[in-house]
């Protein structure tokens, strides 16, 4: 291994949203900036699988939605254009072995469930709105939200086990956890982040409004060709090593040094980084305890699709099963058909433990249910999780469990040292999201410029 000859303004590490943003800021603003990935592509957490045939699928973040502004704004700047999430039609609940159709957002579900479910909802979107975003920790009644899971909040409000049952699920797809793996607080910070829990569950005015001609790694390709020459793939780093006047980050193949450092990575993959010296005490206490994620994206491929045909939009839920959300994901023009189905939360650990085929036959099963024995019929299948990705370890996001956020909070987004941290996980507004990996890296790169040498 060489000793550096360069001395970098700026190293950063990792090549998803958040450190091509962190590079983009910094190089035009004149400095000089080398970015290091584990990988061989950019993107991080949004990947775009492409196939010969012309068809592509998101095995990751892929969805834009209403004040998702700064994602928009890349997308405008880099030409790539959205296009509406198909909506038209009935969705789908499966529920006690029945398949029940029904328009608009309001689920057949009995009166008083409903009623109980509304009325959750709405409790906790106001909840949200006394919550501090830039300081969670500052909330009124901070310690005793942060104290209780979510499940716990959500058994003592809802008398009804259907309503908890559906609050289950939407709760899962929002976070991709269970619910008694996250403190209420963090839920009303969350929710907060993303203006409310409409916006998160909903496609219309919602978090899952577009999806992007070409797929959600497009944009982060043509950012990142635009410094070709500032880019290292394969390079997992394995030290961070600061001294009095510089910081070494320490990769296989060679050692880069740099007047300061971004960490883009999630937090859990941090604790993977030898830190000289090592970090303070609350750091290292919260990248131990801010879990990735679980779930799993299951995708069939049609000829076309059919599901319009019966009028139905491609939106389905249930509580029953592995998979327990659906979308569709078709193109834009709806010349192939495509069914993306999430498993989440519990369920995602529990399919991670089957084979390749019982994990196809599952899926199929699901979609079978909701749509018709054309499900059963896909000209291609594939799944896959982040979960068993060596350079993420769990998809959406870095959760915070009871306590974490009042004890540790303070240090998830405070400079240690030459070191600067990024990432989702460490912004105030669309945390978790595309949007919020963009933000922190306009956010990080700013930072580091006040700080200078």
């Amino acid at each position: 291994m060489t000793e550096p000859t360069t001395l970098y303004d700026v190293v950063v590490i990792g090549a998803g949203y958040a450190g091509l943003t962190a590079t983009h800021e910094l190089l035009k603003a004149g400095k000089t900036v080398l970015l290091v990935e584990a990988r061989d592509r950019v993107g991080g957490r949004v990947w775009t699988q492409r196939f010969d045939d012309g068809t592509y699928v998101d095995l990751g973040g892929a969805w834009v939605g209403p004040t998702q502004e700064r994602l928009y704004a890349m997308a405008r700047e880099f030409g790539v254009e959205t296009y509406k999430t198909y909506d038209e039609g009935k969705s789908t609940q499966y529920f006690r072995g029945q398949v029940k159709r029904y328009k608009g957002l309001i689920p057949p579900l009995p009166i008083g469930a409903l009623l109980s479910l509304d009325a959750a909802i709405k409790k906790l979107n106001k909840l949200s709105k006394a919550v501090d975003l830039a300081e969670p920790w500052a909330t009124p009644n901070a310690p005793y939200l942060d104290s209780m899971t979510l499940a716990s909040w959500m058994n003592g409000q809802m008398r009804f086990d259907v309503a908890r049952q559906f609050f289950k699920v939407a709760a899962e797809a929002i976070w991709a956890a269970d619910p008694t793996e996250i403190s209420l607080l963090h839920a009303l910070f969350y929710t907060k982040s993303c203006r409310d829990l409409d916006t998160l569950m909903n496609i219309k005015n919602g978090a899952q409004e577009e999806r992007f001609v070409g797929g959600a790694q497009t944009i982060a390709d043509r950012l990142a060709a635009t410094f070709t020459h500032q880019l290292v793939f394969d390079s997992p780093v394995k030290a961070v090593i600061q001294g009095e006047n510089d910081i070494s980050v320490v990769t296989p193949k060679e050692t880069y040094k740099g007047k300061r450092v971004i960490i883009t990575v999630p937090p859990a993959l941090q604790t993977r980084i030898d830190f000289q010296p090592i970090l303070p005490v609350q750091r290292a206490q919260l990248i131990q305890r801010m879990p990735m994620g679980s779930v799993w994206k299951c995708y069939a491929i049609y000829e076309k699709p059919f599901w319009r045909e019966q009028g139905l939009n491609g939106l389905a839920a249930t509580p029953d099963g592995h998979v327990t959300v659906t979308f569709d994901n078709s193109p834009n023009d709806g010349s192939y058909g495509v069914l993306m189905g999430f498993v989440l939360g519990n369920q995602a650990k529990a399919f991670a433990g089957l084979s390749d085929s019982d994990r196809k036959l599952s899926a199929l099963h699901s979609f079978a249910t909701f749509f018709g024995t054309q499900a059963l019929s896909p000209v291609r299948y594939l799944d896959h999780s982040f979960m068993n990705e060596e350079w993420s370890r769990g998809c959406y996001a870095g959760l915070m469990g009871p306590g974490v956020w009042t004890t540790l909070g303070p240090a998830l987004r405070q400079p240690v040292g030459r070191i600067h941290w990024a990432g989702t996980e460490t912004s105030d507004i669309w945390n978790g999201y595309i949007d919020g990996a963009i933000r922190s890296g306009e956010r990080v790169a700013t930072e580091v410029m006040i700080h200078g040498e």
